[in-house]
């Protein structure tokens, strides 16, 4: 059986040290990355250093107003704000436009978003909330910042769909800390294990390129499939079977394809364009 105190006595010390320093390089990177979306908008100095504190503490600030647990630890550690203002002076400087450099901030935002996620998900489990609140707290920590720096500037945020993973690492980072703490662990190893699966998983989504699908792809592939003539699918845009085949749609998908009946697409001689739909 798994003794945990024996477990806790060979605990390194160090390493509630080696999460904050952890932590303090994430906002560091944070901060460059916010200065680089400055960088791309042409914005000068003060869009530097405004985007990289919102990029670098505005999740973790909202993570600890949710919580109620005193003034928000980026604005009672000096370092935090300092190590923003660096990240956006070093974006001012360099581009980071080599193939090496956004290899790196890749593999470093990665370590990044597992070690926030677990951080968030340990602290509202510290504070007495449960599972579904910490899993929450976890992916705000982590994702929060980039969110409100897209809206800062006018764009849609990037978690909200079209790219590669991202919340959903932070999710499971999140998740793998709630376990290990549930489990009976102290919380550095739950730390650690979130950080090495959420770091992990957000690797590979890169590596990989994996997406969740967004809402247009359905229609897209439905598209795709009566250019090459299935005729399931188009006796389905007529409203003529069901989903399995029955007499008729009914309800809103009946109402959602009554304005695509005409013209029929099968009938058309060129392929069904997808912007038709």
């Amino acid at each position: 059986m798994l003794d945990v105190s024996s477990l806790a006595l060979h605990m390194p010390a160090s390493l509630t040290d080696t999460f904050r320093l952890l932590d303090l390089c994430g906002v560091l990177l944070n901060g460059i990355l916010g200065g680089l979306i400055a960088r791309r908008k042409n914005f000068d100095l003060v869009g530097f250093v405004v985007l990289a504190m919102l990029t670098a503490t505005a999740g973790g600030v909202l993570r600890d107003v949710m919580i109620q647990a005193g003034p928000p630890f980026a604005l009672t550690d000096p370092y935090y704000l300092y190590t923003a203002c660096a990240g956006a002076v070093i974006a001012w400087w360099v581009p980071f436009t080599s193939r090496f450099a956004g290899r790196f901030l890749v593999v470093a935002d990665s370590v990044v978003l597992g070690t926030w996620a677990a951080t968030g998900a340990s602290k509202a489990l510290s504070n007495g909330l449960g599972v579904m609140p910490a899993l929450l707290l976890g992916c705000l920590t982590a994702v929060g910042g980039s969110m409100i720096r897209d809206v800062s500037v006018g764009e849609t945020p990037a978690v909200f769909g079209g790219n590669k993973l991202y919340a959903v690492p932070a999710l499971c980072a999140a998740g793998t800390a709630v376990a290990v703490v549930r489990v009976g662990l102290p919380e550095a190893y739950a730390l650690l294990a979130a950080t090495v699966v959420g770091s992990g998983t957000c690797l590979m989504a890169y590596w990989r390129s994996w997406r969740l699908p967004v809402a247009g792809d359905r229609e897209r592939r439905r598209a795709e499939r009566l250019a090459a003539g299935d005729p399931t699918l188009a006796a389905r845009a007529r409203g003529l079977t069901g989903l399995h085949g029955g007499t008729a749609l009914s309800g809103w998908r009946r109402s959602l394809l009554a304005h695509r009946r005409v013209p029929r697409p099968l009938r058309r001689r060129k392929p069904l364009d997808v912007e038709d739909l």
